[in-house]
C-alpha cells in the first residue's frame, strides 16, 4: 500500500529515513516529497546571542533548522575554536530543550545535553519550560515553497496513483501543497465518477472529502488543528512526533474496520 509524506528525506545512521524504514515495517510503501525550503534570517544577532550564555538561562531548539543555524553562525563567525573550548561548555551548565527526538540528535552532535524531547509535541514543552523559566525568542529562519513542489507531486500521482494517506508535517506545508493535491486527486475522482449536469464545485469537494476520509495524517495536534481548519478529516494524529508513532497511527487508521 502506498503512502505519502511531504517531508524532506533524511538518512540516519543506518543510512535510509526512519519514516521509510517504519512504515515498511507495516507494509507500506512510503514516498517522500519535500514541500518547503528554508531561508535563514537574523544570523548575525543570533550569533552575537550565543557568545553571551551568561545572558540566559538555556536554549531552546524548536526543529532541526535552528540546530543548523547553530553551526552556520559558528562556521560563518569562526567561532568554531571558541565553542569548543569555552562556549558549549558554559551552555552544558544551563537547560538545553528540544522538541522531538531527531533534533536532540543533532543538538547531542553538536556536543549539548538536551531536555524535554520525550514531551511528545511543541506545545506540551512549552508547558514545561514556562513552567520554570521565562523566554526571549529569536526567529533564525522562515519557510518558503519548495521549488520543485508541483513538478515532484505530478510526478508522483502520473507515476504511482493516488495514495492511501499523505501526511502532513507543518501548518505551512500544507499551505503550500494542498492546492495541488486537490488538483492531482481530482482527477482520479473524475475517472470514478463522470461530472453531470446538477455537479457544482461544492459537490465535487464534497465528494473528494469523502474518497479522502481515511487519507488525511497528521504529525502533531497543530498540524491536524490546520488541516481541520481547511475542513479535511483527519485520519490519525501520530502520539508522538516520531517514525514509529506515525507509522503505527497510520496502519490504524487503514485498518479495514477502522472509521
Amino acid at each position: 500500500m502506498k503512502v505519502l509524506l511531504l517531508k524532506d528525506p533524511k538518512e540516519d545512521d543506518r543510512g535510509q529515513d526512519p519514516y521509510i524504514r517504519e512504515l515498511g515495517l507495516y507494509g507500506f510503501e512510503a514516498t517522500l516529497i519535500p514541500v518547503l525550503s528554508f531561508e535563514f534570517l537574523s544570523l548575525p544577532s543570533f550569533s552575537e546571542k550565543l557568545s553571551h550564555p551568561e545572558g540566559y538561562g538555556g536554549l531552546i531548539f524548536t526543529s532541526p533548522r535552528a540546530v543548523e543555524a547553530v553551526e552556520l553562525c559558528l562556521e560563518k563567525d569562526n567561532k568554531t575554536e571558541v565553542w569548543e573550548k569555552s562556549l558549549r561548555e558554559k551552555w552544558n551548565a544551563k537547560s538545553v530543550y528540544v522538541v522531538g527526538n531527531a533534533t536532540a540528535s543533532l543538538v547531542n552532535k553538536i556536543g549539548l545535553d538536551t531536555e524535554g524531547e520525550n514531551c511528545g509535541n511543541a506545545e506540551k514543552l512549552a508547558e514545561y519550560i514556562c513552567s520554570r523559566i521565562p523566554m526571549e525568542s529569536i526567529t533564525v529562519y522562515q519557510k518558503i515553497p519548495h521549488p520543485g513542489i508541483q513538478a515532484n507531486l505530478n510526478s508522483y500521482y502520473s507515476q504511482q496513483g493516488v495514495p492511501a494517506s499523505i501526511t502532513f508535517f507543518s501548518p505551512s506545508g500544507l499551505t503550500h501543497s494542498l492546492k495541488h493535491i486537490q488538483e492531482l486527486s481530482g482527477d482520479s475522482i473524475d475517472q470514478i465518477k463522470p461530472p453531470g449536469p446538477r455537479d457544482t464545485r461544492e459537490n465535487c469537494r464534497q465528494l473528494w472529502l469523502l474518497r479522502s476520509a481515511k487519507r488525511f495524517a497528521a504529525i502533531g495536534p497543530t498540524t491536524a488543528r490546520a488541516l481541520a481548519a481547511q475542513g479535511l478529516p483527519v485520519s490519525c494524529t501520530a502520539e508522538s512526533p516520531t517514525p514509529s508513532a506515525l507509522a503505527a497511527g497510520i496502519r490504524t487508521a487503514l485498518q479495514p474496520h477502522s472509521c
